[in-house]
């Protein structure tokens, strides 16, 4: 699949989870992770929708995938300190968490001027 396709793939899957066709979702992520196995936004939608179906095994999993990808993304580590947290895991979930408000801040100092807080 080229990039183009694996966009496709993971907005139908996002679509499919909003809509709660959530095995139809599984299914294409699933799908695009073993056709793109470098692409971070599928292995975070991936991460985000079997958290919110409190699947907190495979939503680590994902999650590890798409952190291996890129590491300095604010929401990755966001997502990966919900996880923790739900695991029950505060220190990791702590470590995450204190990542994403580094990588935030180093945000506002190249960004001074966006909006904060939104």
């Amino acid at each position: 699949m080229n990039p183009a396709e694996i966009q496709s793939l993971i907005e139908e899957a996002t679509f499919d989870y909003t809509m709660g066709d959530n095995d139809a979702a599984l299914t294409k992520l699933g799908r695009a992770t073993a056709a793109a196995p470098e692409s971070f936004e599928a292995w975070h939608a991936l991460a985000e929708i079997n958290f919110s179906l409190r699947r907190f095994d495979a939503a680590l999993a994902a999650a590890g995938h798409a952190h291996a990808l890129r590491n300095d993304d604010l929401f990755i580590n966001t997502t990966l300190s919900r996880i923790w947290m739900e695991k029950g895991d505060k220190p990791m979930a702590e470590k995450y968490g204190a990542q994403a408000k580094i990588l935030g801040w180093k945000d506002q100092l190249k960004n001074p001027e966006a909006p904060q807080g939104l």
